[in-house]
């Protein structure tokens, strides 16, 4: 499994942008379509709102990799 660290540098993060941002897509529609395939799961439950905001103490994963979110 990849462990991936993303510091906000605000309150949140919408989640297609935070894989876009991890590097985990190229664009932030393709993370719109990630999550809209149920391929996105947040704090262990599958999330479909693309642009739901994610903020410091979840953790986002897709596949075999996971991505702790954590306050600047």
């Amino acid at each position: 499994m990849q462990k991936l660290s993303f510091t906000l540098a605000g309150e949140f993060v919408e989640l297609n942008q935070l894989l876009k941002l991890s590097g985990i897509c190229d664009s932030g529609g393709a993370g719109k379509v990630l999550v809209a395939q149920g391929n996105v799961s947040v704090d262990g439950q599958i999330e479909l709102r693309k642009t739901c905001k994610i903020r410091a103490g979840q953790v986002v994963s897709l596949g075999d990799v996971r991505i702790q979110v954590t306050a600047a």
